[in-house]
């Protein structure tokens, strides 16, 4: 039986992680500290943990811990990771996996210098549904691929959140338009290049919304979409546009709560869909079996580190500072 020590009691934390370990015979969830005691032991009882514990150092060093479940403030996210790791504990870190993608490479070093699984948690990614998405677009059934096109909006009406904290690691593309950018690369297995982006800005250094023009080898132009305005609309989706047809997934971020793939080739429309079983379910399957076995992960350490070089890119071409540096006002 392996156990996780989990940072803080953050309000993802029990979808991403404990209702997942719940079904998962092979795992459970042992320890919880966070920065109120009192928090940490209503949540631990809440959610039958049976060790609540003083700080986060006492959970990354205990000796029945042997995964670590980080969900802290970005900003934290390489500190405690690299505390977990220095003390041979494999980490399950939620995105944004860093400020920035030098910190992304020092955290990913350390877990391939430990020998230790650090897992970059975009869930999605281990979804039949994506998966299945990911086989159309290798199959050459769309032709030659041209566009594409993905966006997550949802409005965020906290101002005093962590999204909208600067210093917290805040902006739209950290927590939401993180997923296109991600989805882009996924389904492609592409490294794309931020060419341009435009953003619109709320707290000063945070973007609200933020929409990038990103080129891809081969041609493939892409764009992708973040927005957390208080006026936002709901959406989510992937659209691929090949010289065949098109596909477009409706959903590919919590497909659990509903989902549609449409394909149109030629005079052909098709709509596929797969099983309602949470992404966060799958995640734990893949972190375990990396644990256990070694298997490889899509979104390892060293993609984590792609994936902010995208964002980095991004937050250049938009005007605006990276997340993490520490002499912006």
């Amino acid at each position: 039986m392996l156990r996780f020590g989990t940072l803080g009691a953050a309000n993802i934390t029990p979808r991403a992680l404990i209702y997942p370990c719940v079904d998962e015979p092979g795992v459970t969830v042992y320890a919880i500290a966070a920065r109120d005691r009192v928090r940490a032991a209503a949540f631990a009882s809440a959610h039958h943990i049976p060790q609540v514990l003083d700080d986060y150092q006492q959970v990354v060093s205990h000796p029945k811990v042997d995964l670590v479940y980080n969900p802290l403030h970005i900003p934290a996210h390489m500190e405690w990771t690299l505390a977990a790791l220095s003390n041979g504990k494999h980490v399950l870190c939620e995105k944004s996996l860093a400020c920035n993608a030098q910190e992304a490479q020092t955290m990913a070093q350390a877990a391939q210098d430990a020998g230790l699984v650090l897992m970059d948690a975009f869930h999605y990614r281990y979804h039949p549904i994506f998966a299945r998405a990911k086989e159309i677009y290798d199959s050459g059934e769309l032709g030659e691929i041209h566009t594409i096109a993905a966006a997550f909006h949802i409005p965020v009406t906290d101002p005093d959140g962590i999204r909208m904290n600067y210093r917290l690691g805040g902006g739209v593309t950290m927590d939401i338009g993180c997923y296109p950018i991600s989805w882009v690369r996924h389904i492609t297995g592409l490294e794309p290049t931020a060419v341009a982006a435009t953003a619109e800005v709320g707290p000063p250094n945070v973007d609200v919304m933020l929409r990038t023009e990103l080129d891809l080898p081969g041609g493939i132009k892409a764009t992708t979409s973040g927005d957390m305005r208080g006026d936002a609309k709901f959406q989510a989706y992937l659209r691929v546009e090949g010289t065949l047809g098109y596909m477009h997934l409706i959903n590919p971020l919590v497909p659990q709560i509903g989902h549609t793939l449409r394909v149109s080739i030629g005079n052909n429309l098709r709509e596929e869909s797969l099983d309602r079983r949470s992404t966060y379910g799958y995640q734990l399957d893949a972190f375990l079996a990396a644990v256990n076995h070694g298997e490889s992960l899509p979104t390892d350490a060293w993609d984590g580190v792609a994936q902010m070089r995208v964002i980095d890119q991004a937050y250049t071409a938009a005007g605006l500072p990276l997340r993490g540096l520490s002499d912006v006002s």
